[in-house]
């Protein structure tokens, strides 16, 4: 049966958003989750598939039951000043209203034109976001984190954490007021998961030691096809942030391959230059740093600063990693897959230069005669305190994150064990999942309910 649309609905922006919106939820599952399935030691490829798969599904459900309110709805007002904007207000988005309903963002009317598709592709596209971000999270606790204490600490951080970042940057609360911006989640998502990946990972402890010293990667090139799933996805990431399928969508996706190139090549020579062989997983992290980097500029800069936002998120973060990473300070905390250095650094980097490379002419958005509606300033462009108000947005994600994650892991650790015993450390995958490649010795390996005999 043919339902016509509402006058508001422009199928383009809609399609556009329901693919943008597929293709990040590609990035989750199958991307990471392979990705990291063939990072890890075999023993821990199943367990940290599930750690994303549980985080990815967990998430929609807090999402449409109250975390979407809480991240574009209207605000909790939960005090006076700062405490007005600090979050929304929660509730479900189940209803015919909120589904078929015109997309809004309540403290955002006015400020951009009013979106041409329904609530349901706003929602789904704001919920692989929410999803994506403590499946990055998980990455620096792969290997010992009881799975158990994940099951709750998900839905929890979700709420508490990146609801609270959403409605800051996103949503029109308290840090947007103040002018700062965050592209596609650049703050939200990567400083965030790094962070309170790090934090986690401290809390929680390292892994056994001879995991530890000796974590080779068990697939490489089912790695790969992972880390191209996330490139290829990002396109999604960041083309489909401006809500609409126009032509700032389209600079934002040239920019991120830019920038995802300019990085992975940064990292490739410095690895060749430096340690004189070339590393794949070396080229992998320049590509996820590049990608992350340009994430909160994306649609703010032109194609020169995409290319120095590639440049500078491939050099940095692979100097705190090969260099700063070999320090006590940082050995420290065992940082599985150097969350903090993929995804926290290049975070916060590339935050910081959107404040130095945001051109006031790659428009955001058109009025109606073709005038600005929206457009962020440099410091290169006359605008130094834009460079300040990234700043400030920086430090509050990053103390709040911190915070707030260290309070929860604690709270969990109340109901479960935050960290596996000794014996599941040794068996891995057959002794949190009871399958996998690796038998108990004397045990058949059990796949699914039959046994399997080698």
């Amino acid at each position: 049966m043919y339902v016509p649309s509402a006058p508001y609905v422009s199928p383009g922006d809609t399609a556009w958003q329901l693919t943008a919106a597929t293709l990040v939820g590609m990035m989750s599952v199958p991307g990471i989750a392979i990705l990291y399935g063939g990072l890890v030691k075999r023993k821990w490829a199943l367990n940290s598939v599930m750690m994303v798969l549980y985080a990815f599904a967990v998430v929609l459900l807090v999402w449409v039951l109250w975390g979407y309110n809480m991240g574009f709805g209207s605000p909790a007002r939960l005090g006076p000043g700062i405490l007005s904007n600090l979050v929304g207000r929660p509730g479900p988005v189940l209803g015919s209203a909120a589904e078929i309903g015109r997309a809004r963002i309540p403290l955002l009317q006015g400020a951009l034109p009013p979106l041409r598709f329904g609530g349901s592709a706003l929602i789904y596209f704001q919920f692989v976001f929410a999803g994506i971000s403590p499946v990055i999270l998980a990455g620096a606790v792969l290997g010992r984190m009881n799975f158990k204490a994940w099951m709750l600490f998900v839905p929890l951080w979700s709420t508490f954490v990146y609801s609270v970042n959403a409605f800051m940057l996103w949503g029109g609360g308290w840090l947007a007021q103040l002018g700062a911006v965050d592209y596609s989640g650049g703050y939200v998502i990567h400083v965030a998961a790094g962070v309170s990946g790090y934090v986690a990972a401290a809390v929680v402890g390292p892994r056994l030691a001879a995991d530890r010293e000796h974590f080779p990667s068990n697939n490489l090139i089912m790695a790969l096809a992972g880390a191209g799933i996330l490139w290829l996805g990002w396109n999604g990431f960041n083309g489909g942030d401006p809500y609409f399928a126009n032509a700032d969508a389209a600079a934002a996706v040239l920019n991120t391959n830019l920038a995802a190139a300019g990085a992975l090549l940064t990292w490739l020579f410095l690895d060749v230059f430096s340690q004189g062989q070339a590393s794949l997983v070396g080229a992998m992290n320049g590509m996820i740093a590049g990608l992350v980097a340009i994430t909160p500029a994306a649609g703010f800069v032109n194609g020169t600063g995409a290319i120095a936002i590639g440049l500078l998120s491939g050099a940095v973060p692979w100097f705190t990693m090969n260099k700063l990473g070999s320090l006590s300070l940082f050995r420290k905390v065992d940082d599985t897959l150097g969350i903090l250095h993929t995804h926290a650094i290049p975070g916060a980097l590339g935050g910081l230069l959107t404040g130095v490379f945001a051109d006031p002419r790659m428009l955001e958005y058109l009025g109606s005669k073709g005038t600005a509606a929206f457009a962020v300033t440099g410091a290169l462009y006359g605008n130094p305190a834009q460079l300040e108000k990234q700043a400030l947005a920086l430090l509050v994600v990053v103390v709040y994150d911190a915070l707030a994650t260290f309070g929860l892991l604690k709270l969990v650790s109340l109901l479960v064990p935050l960290r596996l015993g000794e014996s599941a450390l040794l068996l891995g995958d057959q002794a949190v999942h009871g399958e996998g490649p690796a038998a108990p010795e004397g045990q058949p390996a059990r796949t699914g309910a039959l046994p399997v005999r080698e």
